[in-house]
């Protein structure tokens, strides 16, 4: 059995990484590893198949495998969220079953960008498909290919979370925009925030929970932060926010090597990117070690 949280509670999602052998391939068994170290921590579950899983340098039956693996591996303690990124709502509620077949517990679907806004089909068409044929629960998530771009309109996002099978919405970066949807979405729809450096202004416009890599190493600070600004202790929150700025933007400048370095730093066994990515440099591990004692990470 998973354990998918209550609506009331602060959900910390991760995008988890996967970490290769001598040959490049995924070692499932250092995996395995890293997801039994994660179950002892504040996280409440992992997203596979997402930008810190490197789903641009994985094969669609290795996605599959690492979903099957993670979702036995964590032995009914936390959550599967299988992420979902294709333009075609037929493939993705494909995946959907596919995904749900091997243990994901929900599925995470980038919002497409409809090329013809003047076609028949929409974005809520394409969930209201996706959200029917799917076994399991869905989280959009919108996170154009340009940060400050829009794949969907506020109202098409609001009518997406009145879909039957909806359990949350992640925003994007553009919190000009996204600061319009808290009061248009499904109030039954938890809304999620995005960035380790984001999560007091995104609780502060309404965020229940977040899914970013920061919680791969941190999950409890980032739970705290969103705790914090839900019960009004503004100030305490600011201070753990900004400590958590250095290493969030180190991450965000360098990804998912800085998030396997750091995790290695924590103890992980998260090898290095897959090529061909460049691992960091040793000064530059060097400054995440840092900025990970500056936040207290270390």
């Amino acid at each position: 059995m998973s354990t998918i949280p209550e609506r009331d509670s602060i959900p910390i999602v991760a995008p988890t990484p996967t970490p290769f052998d001598h040959n490049d391939k995924p070692d499932l068994q250092l995996l395995e590893e890293n997801i039994s170290r994660w179950v002892g921590t504040g996280l409440s579950g992992f997203v596979i198949g997402s930008y810190g899983g490197e789903e641009f340098h994985l094969s669609q039956t290795e996605k599959t495998e690492i979903i099957k693996t993670v979702s036995q591996a964590h032995q009914g303690q936390k959550f599967v969220i299988a992420g979902i990124d294709t333009l075609s709502p037929t493939v993705a509620s494909m995946q959907a079953e596919e995904y749900a077949k091997v243990g994901a517990d929900m599925v995470r679907v980038r919002i497409p960008k409809i090329p013809d806004k003047h076609g028949s089909d929409s974005v809520v068409d394409y969930f209201e498909m996706v959200a029917r044929n799917s076994p399991v629960p869905v989280i959009p998530i919108h996170q154009p290919k340009l940060s400050m771009d829009v794949d969907a309109t506020p109202e098409e996002i609001g009518e997406i979370t009145d879909l039957e099978g909806i359990y949350a919405y992640i925003i994007s970066l553009n919190f000009r925009w996204e600061s319009r949807l808290p009061s248009l979405i499904n109030p039954q729809v938890q809304l999620w925030t995005c960035n380790g450096s984001l999560l007091m202004p995104g609780a502060m416009i309404g965020a229940e929970g977040a899914c970013l890599f920061f919680a791969n190493w941190a999950p409890d600070l980032c739970r705290k932060v969103i705790s914090l600004v839900k019960s009004g202790n503004f100030n305490e929150a600011q201070i753990i926010q900004e400590s958590l700025v250095p290493a969030d933007y180190i991450g965000m400048s360098k990804g998912v090597a800085a998030l396997k370095s750091g995790l290695n730093l924590l103890g992980y066994k998260a090898t290095k990117p897959r090529k061909p990515t460049p691992e960091l440099s040793k000064e530059e591990v060097k400054e995440l070690k840092h900025a990970f004692q500056q936040a207290g990470i270390l």
